[in-house]
């Protein structure tokens, strides 16, 4: 979970009050973080967040205005946020996108700040701000990168383009003299830490002014001369490049309120893309995106188990620094989403928030009416079953994550994905897949692991879901067992041999049949039949899928659905 250090006096005046420790502690519940630490000599606090959703929390002025809102039951008013119905005025401040960047980095958001001379507590807090939403929220700068600069020395408009690795050179931060973007890739401190997110194109991001000076290699490193930024600097630019477009729309809207609730008067950007985005080929940043959403009052009362008024709802998710309105006759209350908020996914975040906002100790604890003796399920049994033959036969266990991303689900297993689940607002494109399968997970594993001695034989017993238009929810989720070999003699009948050592152990009959699947070796593959009912495959990995993962040995796999061959 993301940690922050903040300056206790800086906090406070952003709070509006102080707190001593014990105080502090009971109120950063609200923003679901906890006091991890406290250096009294530098006066500074270390705060540790326990909700990677909220990356508006990550900073001194995110914390500081999540306890005075709840503190004041009082939403701030930013005046400077662009729609998509109507545009500040961004003057002669602009960001032209060339279309060479489409293929390599497509995405640019800009704004500026002026009206105050930046302090020492104000700075460090801005690269901490930058340092945790490039690497927490941005993948470690992958799909995220900010860049902060001194508006006095910038010359608009801005070009961010593709440029020629060899023949671009500027003065990078903390060095002396000039490198080539390549140079900087190899000879630079960030550049051997970054330069590899850039590395496989032709052509690398760059981002100059209206006379050439360059601001930055992004996602790499800042120009010496015009990203310097330092105590006293007054005018300041913020850019941000990546490959979400709302990811980079929602960090400048944070960093944006962060600013102005730091003293700074925020001036609006206009990027112009040469191809069209989901909001357009112009945007006027800091841009507001979000769309409102509805609950109905019953549906909070049963989750929360409180008989919440109206007035009461509204009241809570004001001190949460939500807007709300309540209808009388439907009873039901519709939210205006914060702009630098994007975790409201469905009504269940909304009745957190009131949960939050009306005061953790308030409910009064209640003992159940019903009670259960705990057991393990048949499934659970059953699998564990399956456990214990699997590590009698010499495989290892694995455990791996539900979620992934669309190359390693379905690009790498030359596969369609047409029955994969998408999560609708990913964080990030890591997690973007709910897994149908887990032989990726296996093959993961294995492309990392040819340092060790061989044979390899893994195995994982958990969770797959895919998409089913029979269900009622539209998907299912199974569990499955998958395993893997690795060796340069593994074979079919290897393989073969374990599924059938499986089915004798768990004292099942099971048939073969023919089976043409992409991630397999035609004709070194099988489909199980479990009363003749799918149960699952095995087979040699295909070349072209090895390759993908960049695994150098054969390799065979196995999946089987544990769902249907429990049944007696």
């Amino acid at each position: 979970m993301p940690k922050i250090e903040v300056y206790e006096d800086a906090l406070y005046s952003y709070v509006g009050k102080r707190y001593n420790d014990e105080q502090l502690e009971d109120m950063l519940t609200v923003a679901k973080a906890e006091l991890d630490g406290k250096d009294e000599a530098a006066g500074q606090l270390k705060i540790e967040l326990n909700d990677t959703n909220r990356p508006d929390l990550w900073s001194t002025a995110g914390i500081g205005r999540q306890l005075r809102q709840y503190n004041e039951e009082k939403i701030p008013e930013y005046n400077f946020f662009s729609t998509p119905q109507v545009s500040k005025d961004y003057g002669e401040r602009v960001v032209k996108i060339d279309p060479s960047v489409k293929d390599v980095r497509p995405y640019e958001i800009a704004l500026a700040a002026t009206g105050k001379k930046i302090d020492e507590a104000t700075l460090k807090d801005i690269i901490q701000t930058q340092e945790k939403l490039c690497w927490n929220f941005g993948r470690k700068r992958r799909s995220i990168a900010i860049g902060v600069f001194r508006s006095d020395l910038l010359t608009y408009p801005i070009t961010y383009r593709a440029a020629d690795p060899d023949a671009t050179k500027f003065i990078p931060l903390q060095m002396e003299g000039e490198l080539s973007l390549r140079e900087i890739t190899k000879k630079h401190p960030k550049g051997h830490e970054y330069g590899h997110i850039v590395a496989d194109f032709d052509r690398y991001p760059y981002l100059e002014d209206a006379k050439g000076e360059a601001l930055s290699f992004p996602p790499v490193i800042n120009s010496a001369y015009t990203g310097a930024v330092q105590v006293g600097d007054e005018n300041i630019f913020i850019e941000m490049t990546g490959t979400e477009l709302r990811d980079l729309i929602l960090t400048a809207n944070i960093v944006a309120c962060d600013l102005a609730d730091a003293g700074f008067t925020i001036l609006p950007v206009k990027i112009e893309y040469p191809f069209d985005t989901e909001f357009g080929r112009e945007i006027v940043s800091p841009f507001y995106f979000q769309e409102p959403m509805t609950i109905d009052l019953e549906h909070a009362r049963s989750m929360l188990g409180v008989p919440f008024s109206l007035k009461e709802t509204a009241t809570a998710l004001t001190r949460m620094g939500i807007s709300a309105e309540t209808d009388e006759s439907r009873q039901q209350v519709t939210v205006t989403v914060p702009p630098y908020r994007n975790d409201f996914l469905h009504p269940v975040d909304v009745i957190e928030d009131i949960m939050i906002g009306h005061g953790m100790s308030r409910f009064e604890p209640q003992m159940p009416s019903d009670f259960t003796v705990g057991r393990l399920t048949e499934a659970e049994e059953f699998a564990r079953k399956v456990r214990d033959i699997m590590i009698g036969m010499g495989f290892q266990e694995m455990m791996y994550n539900y979620l992934g991303s669309g190359k390693d689900f379905i690009e790498k297993m030359e596969i369609s994905g047409d029955d994969s689940i998408r999560i609708a607002n990913p964080m990030t494109e890591n997690y973007e897949y709910v897994r149908s399968s887990i032989l990726p997970n296996l093959l993961n594993s294995e492309a990392v692991s040819a340092h060790a001695v061989y044979p390899h034989h893994i195995f994982e017993t958990g969770k797959t879901a895919f998409l089913e238009p029979s269900d009622n929810s539209g998907t299912v989720t199974r569990n499955t067992l998958g395993f893997l070999s690795a060796d340069g003699e593994v074979t079919f009948n290897e393989v073969s041999a374990h599924v059938s050592a499986v089915f004798y152990y768990l004292s099942k009959e099971y048939q073969l049949q023919e089976l043409d699947d992409p991630r397999f070796i035609k004709g070194r593959s099988a489909k199980i039949l479990y009363k003749g009912e799918y149960a699952g495959m095995f087979g040699e990995v295909h070349p072209q899928v090895l390759e993908n993962w960049g695994v150098q040995v054969p390799c065979t796999c196995c999946e089987i659905d544990l769902d249907t061959i429990i049944r007696e």
